[in-house]
């Protein structure tokens, strides 16, 4: 599988990355799964503390221990949960996650997370602080380099004005290209790389019935799938729209079973034409975001 440079570091993801997130984190098929996955040729692997009470980051430790030095770890931090596990609170400051740093790299039982990602933000945030941290960790070696995971402009903005981070998670499909109306462009101005996660826009783009979906009606929705399907492998087609972009460098997708492990890599080899994916995007009117600007 193919490989491309996250942002100006020297970290290369593969085109496919994996989101664990929704894993069995008490099955031993999640691990050969994981392995399997890495076998086929990801080498990239996204998690979070947050993601079953920290049960997540220890799956992925335990997976790809044997083949560590071979992978992309990406986790998350800043939402903290309250001592019974009932709920979290957000918690970006410097304090916080100079602590929970430390507790990642143990349930990932390794010395370095290669990506660590604030998981959320707000404009409110003491980001200079934030930023602190993360710099701090990369001076110590724990963490290769730094992003962050949302979807709101003002915030995106910032973190590119103020920080050295080199990625930035962002929802991106055939169905939510509400990045290209400009924060493609202003993470291309800085080169800072898109993570795209939703590339299957929650299997509205490879087979599940119809329903409304951010902005757009059960009607257009239904139009664009019929579209897609007169093109051939939705599957290929809603990949390849999302790798299609320069700025992004790896398309993050849940992978549940063996089945569509193998359907995912095969369908990453499959090359659309330029002008089928130009298609595309000339079905439905292009959104932008109302909230955060």
């Amino acid at each position: 599988m193919k490989k491309r440079k996250l942002g100006t570091s020297n970290i290369y993801v593969s085109e496919i990355s994996c989101g664990c997130m929704s894993l069995d984190v008490k099955s031993i098929k999640s691990e050969l799964l994981l392995k399997q996955a890495f076998d086929s040729g990801i080498t990239f692997y996204d998690t979070a503390d947050l993601y079953q009470y920290g049960e997540n980051e220890k799956l992925i430790g335990r997976a790809l221990k044997e083949v560590r030095n071979k992978v992309i770890i990406a986790t998350k931090v800043g939402n903290e949960w309250t001592d019974t596990h009932s709920n979290w609170r957000w918690n970006p400051t410097k304090k916080y996650i100079l602590y929970a740093v430390e507790e990642s790299l143990k349930r990932l039982n390794t010395d370095y997370i290669d990506l660590y990602q604030l998981h959320g933000g707000t404009i409110d945030d003491p980001i200079d602080e934030s930023i602190e941290a993360f710099e701090i960790l990369k001076e110590q070696g724990k963490i290769r380099e730094y992003g962050i995971s949302s979807i709101r402009p003002n915030v995106i903005r910032k973190w590119l004005d103020n920080s050295n981070m080199v990625s930035v998670m962002m929802q991106y499909s055939i169905f939510d290209r509400r990045p290209e109306e400009e924060m493609i462009d202003a993470l291309m101005q800085k080169n800072v790389s898109m993570i795209a996660r939703g590339t299957l826009s929650k299997g509205l783009l490879v087979g599940r019935n119809a329903k409304a979906y951010l902005g757009y009606s059960k009607h257009q929705v239904e139009r664009l799938q019929l579209e897609l399907s007169t093109l051939g492998n939705e599957l290929s087609s809603s990949i390849q729209f999302v790798l299609n972009k320069p700025i992004i460098a790896s398309a993050l997708v849940g992978i549940r079973t063996p089945k569509q492990l193998e359907s995912i890599i095969n369908a990453s080899y499959v090359n659309n034409s330029e002008s089928k994916l130009a298609r595309l995007s000339n079905i439905l009117p292009l959104l932008n975001y109302e909230n955060h600007r």
